[in-house]
């Protein structure tokens, strides 16, 4: 795999998601200063015909300067070459907006084990997302855009944070009604403690919560898949629901393809209009029998996608975990992804995120950064390796995006070097969703000034501070050696462990004295 790679000055831009690593990079060196102020309109004026805004902005900057290769993996890097530079037909960087945390979960799981996660399943923008924000809501649908920075330890590199936040979850009972369907793995490996048994505690618990006129349909799958509950309201059937999920036993082998069919052919027969149709899978993703191409599978859930509109919400458990396919389902049914390994973790998604976000607030969602080649040298996405788009189909419609509820954050981190002695405007940050319902096309920017940079990274926000602790720990768990740089000025874990701890203490937030611990059994299993 190619760690960073980037489109060839006149080859042509594929319209896909997967372009490989983020890193655009320039030339020259010298120090960051950012302000981030809020611009642009939120309704969609000032817009085209196409939805995009009449004069252009953000504007695709000249071309860059051509610069050498980046590194590839496996390829030994020097003290401050974490992110050599290489040919960039542009200044701009683009991607689907996502908010999967599956893999921090994962990697927290595994970690508590005694084993080190896979490189392959470390996703940094999942562990970024994981945490709570403080960025400011906005009052309906849509979205507000926060950026801040830092100084890094390194020379010249920052790292700045393009944050954004959509309206606050509304009640249960003030959202339109769901109609649900649980796609639920019965196979033999799901007989592990933690897996069906958390799955039907939970999905229990979430049946009593649901409102009358929400809908749930069940389907199972092992070898084969079956609808043992068709599209069912609540209201007066809540014991055939429990009845339903309570008879659910460990069987077979794992026929995921067929369980995938089967699922979005059961949510398009019951489908109700005017309500949020989503199939939730719940499975270990360890497919081993019928279709296990999944691509195939892909393609069952893409068409279900654009014909209906129905999305899908995947939840990944067991120790053994197919955390690439399961990820890839969700990217493919636009949805997300999470992961639960115990009963804290499951009454949270099944009983308090998923029943306040049946809606969505967004679709197609993307953001794109146009950085100034006045005044930035360099600049990298950190994560989204899987999430990015061609800068061209930034306004294009047609190009999938990703879909965000309402309570949701999402959050992009880049490693910035700018133009020695370079002030003024240092880059505009937009985001363009769609309207859920009528499909209009909206946009909010914010603009980014050299001024307000933080002296260090350690003196910012303490939530600037879980963001950067988050990215530098997935960065050492993808790396695996401190030699395998990628982030600038990497503290190492001994220090992060006590910069994840001190912050705990001051946030009082138990998610980030969770993610202090996984940092210390990391510094133990690493060692």
């Amino acid at each position: 795999m190619e760690w960073y790679r980037t489109p060839r000055p006149g080859t042509p831009r594929r319209r896909t998601r997967r372009l490989g690593a983020a890193l655009l990079a320039l030339t020259a060196t010298g120090s960051l200063l950012l302000t981030a102020c809020g611009g642009g309109d939120s309704d969609g004026s000032n817009k085209a015909s196409d939805g995009s805004e009449q004069n252009g902005f953000p504007a695709p900057a000249p071309a860059a300067p051509t610069a050498g290769d980046g590194n590839r993996e496996g390829e030994q890097k020097g003290e401050d070459s974490f992110a050599e530079p290489s040919p960039s037909p542009d200044y701009l960087s683009t991607f689907a907006l996502d908010v999967d945390t599956a893999s921090y979960g994962y990697a927290r799981r595994t970690l508590a084990e005694g084993h080190r996660p896979d490189p392959s399943t470390i996703r940094p923008e999942e562990f970024v997302n994981s945490f709570r924000q403080d960025y400011e809501r906005p009052d309906g649908n849509g979205f507000t855009v926060t950026v801040d920075g830092a100084r890094t330890k390194d020379e010249d590199w920052s790292l700045v944070r393009v944050g954004l936040a959509t309206r606050p979850a509304t009640q249960t009972g003030e959202r339109p009604p769901a109609a649900l369907t649980f796609v639920i793995d019965i196979s033999g490996s799901m007989s592990e403690e933690g897996r069906l048994d958390l799955a039907q505690k939970s999905l229990g618990t979430m049946t009593d919560r649901l409102r009358d006129d929400d809908s749930v349909a069940v389907v199972t799958f092992s070898d084969k898949a079956e609808t043992v509950l068709p599209m069912t309201r609540l209201g007066g059937h809540r014991g055939r629901i429990h009845h339903a999920i309570d008879s659910l036993e460990p069987t077979y082998s794992t026929n995921l393809g067929a369980g995938v069919e089967t699922g979005y052919d059961t949510a398009v027969e019951g489908r109700r209009e005017g309500a949020t149709n989503r199939v939730v899978l719940i499975s270990d993703a360890l497919a081993n029998d019928g279709d296990t191409d999944p691509d195939s599978i892909l393609d069952r859930i893409s068409d279900a996608r654009r014909e209906y509109g129905i999305t899908l919400f995947g939840v990944g458990v067991g120790s053994d975990y197919g955390d690439a396919l399961m990820e890839r389902l969700a990217d493919k049914g636009d949805g997300h992804t999470v992961y639960v390994s115990g009963e804290d973790e499951a009454r949270k998604v099944f009983c308090d995120q998923l029943p306040q976000n049946i809606d969505l607030t967004a679709r197609d969602a993307k953001a794109q950064v146009a950085f100034d080649p006045e005044t930035v040298a360099q600049f990298r996405l950190v994560g989204y390796d899987d999430r990015q788009v061609a800068d061209d189909d930034f306004r294009d419609d047609r190009v999938d995006g990703g879909e965000v509820g309402p309570g949701h954050t999402v959050t992009a981190l880049y490693a910035v070097r700018v133009r020695e002695g370079a002030h003024g405007h240092l880059a505009t940050a937009t985001v363009r969703w769609l309207d859920p319902h009528t499909r209009d096309p909206h946009e909010k920017s914010g603009e980014l000034e050299t001024g307000a940079l933080q002296d260090s990274v350690w003196k910012a926000s303490p939530r600037f501070q879980v963001t950067a602790v988050a990215a530098y720990f997935a960065d050492s768990l993808r790396s695996g050696d401190d030699r395998w740089r990628s982030l600038p000025g990497d503290p190492g874990l001994d220090e992060l462990k006590d910069r994840a701890r001190d912050l705990a203490d001051r946030t009082e937030d138990g998610e980030v004295k969770k993610l202090a611990d996984a940092i210390e059994t990391a510094n133990r299993t690493v060692r």
